[in-house]
């Protein structure tokens, strides 16, 4: 059974699977059991999923059949599983894939760890694809990992801004709920072969704005803003445990929350132990700035870059890493400290492999307003002036973070940004 399709709104992406997730399935899954008439103690409902995704993309006007269009660099069914995967009721997917590209299918689940997925051949038409993957669910086979379900969902592969709680009432009305005179007359094409050919009951579920289909080469671009909008909303300020740098990554942080109110801003010293930036990785945080004061060195950044290379964290999204360093340019002139600088460069190339994003970002910092000479505040003429200048400076650099963020350019990697 499927969901109606949607009206043209836009909806917001359904995100990574966060921590909070797992209590989040369990509640569903008790809610899956009381709404199909189960017993708490007993068997759930069995569902599964079948994923038409034989199209060739004609009305996209591009090569590559649509489902396999890159969306920062990903595929966009892998989006598509990714929603389906993060519903936990859901025990097998199937995807139907012409033969010409089981071996590409087979590459996105390996390198973006899939699970869950089986893979069918598709027919020459969408209802033939269906077909073939619902035989495939059927058929009682000695070697085959896939069960026989109760409850099959019918999903677009280019449709990867499903959520849960749409595919529960989904599962929900097929268990339940009879066909009326509005179902006929309004109902998809799969319900009305449904209701013509399986004689079994059937259900028109309105569907949410979550559900629009990406179908012309405008849509990419409308699917990667939601993304990218998506993974902005969370900021990490990284900073080791002397005083110096907390202070100014405490400052950085404040600008950030300032200039930024929509997105939430969290701080964490780059401790030797790291474990609470590890908390932070663990619960998918794909923006972190790496305070660096008084260095052109990278170390600081280096670590936090190992970190997030051991993770798992850039399989699924591209991960933001501005490097901040805050320099007394009267005393040191950039110049002398390029060399080092430049590093960023190849720091950038190698990461990127990796989906890491790096950036470098200069700020002018006075060392006379360092924490540790804060008796030269009193004393000098110039505070008020060189204040300001930093305030100023953290500003247009909360800026410059927030786009680098946001847009996630590719072409700005390695490149060292004056604040």
């Amino acid at each position: 059974m499927e969901a109606a399709p949607p009206g043209s709104s836009r909806p917001t992406e359904p995100g990574p699977c966060l921590s909070g997730q797992r209590g989040a399935d369990h509640a569903a899954s008790a809610s899956l059991q009381s709404a199909a008439g189960t017993e708490p103690g007993r068997h759930p409902l069995a569902v599964a999923a079948v994923l038409p995704a034989g199209g060739c993309g004609e009305r996209m006007g591009v090569p590559t059949p649509k489902q396999f269009c890159p969306i920062l660099e990903r595929p966009l069914i892998s989006y598509t599983l990714q929603a389906l995967e993060r519903v936990c009721w859901i025990k097998d997917i199937v995807v139907a894939v012409t033969g010409e590209n089981m071996e590409v299918m087979k590459s996105i689940i390996q390198k973006y760890q899939h699970k869950r997925i089986s893979l069918v051949e598709a027919g020459v038409t969408r209802h033939r694809s269906i077909f073939n993957g619902l035989k495939a669910l059927a058929e009682d086979q000695i070697n085959s990992k896939l069960s026989k379900p109760e409850v099959v969902i019918i999903h677009d592969a280019v449709r990867p801004f499903v959520e849960e709680d749409v595919l529960l009432k989904v599962v929900t009305a097929a268990k339940e709920h009879g066909c009326s005179d509005y179902d006929l007359e309004f109902g998809t094409e799969c319900l009305q072969l449904a209701l013509k050919y399986c004689c079994t009951k059937a259900k028109l579920v309105e569907g949410s704005p979550d559900l629009w289909k990406v179908t012309y080469k405008r849509d990419l671009y409308a699917a990667e803003s939601i993304i990218k909008e998506r993974i902005s909303q969370e900021i990490c300020v990284v900073m080791d445990t002397k005083e110096d740098n907390k202070h100014i990554g405490h400052l950085l942080e404040e600008v950030l929350k300032s200039e930024l109110n929509h997105v939430k801003v969290t701080s964490e010293a780059l401790c030797h132990a790291g474990r609470h930036l590890q908390q932070i990785i663990l619960d998918q945080c794909y923006n972190f700035v790496c305070v660096n004061v008084m260095t052109s060195d990278f170390q600081e950044t280096q670590k936090l870059l190992s970190m997030l290379e051991e993770s798992n964290l850039c399989i699924l999204y591209p991960v933001v890493v501005v490097s901040v360093h805050f320099l007394d340019f009267k005393l040191v002139p950039p110049s002398q400290k390029m060399e080092n600088l430049m590093k960023i460069r190849e720091f950038a190339k190698e990461v990127k492999e990796r989906n890491i994003l790096l950036y470098g970002l200069l700020i002018s910092y006075p060392q006379c307003l360092l924490p540790s000479t804060l008796e030269k505040l009193v004393i000098s003429p110039w505070t008020s002036n060189d204040d300001q200048k930093l305030q100023e400076s953290l500003r247009q650099g909360a800026i410059i973070i927030a786009s680098l963020i946001k847009e996630r350019n590719s072409g700005l990697i390695g490149q060292l940004l004056i604040a």
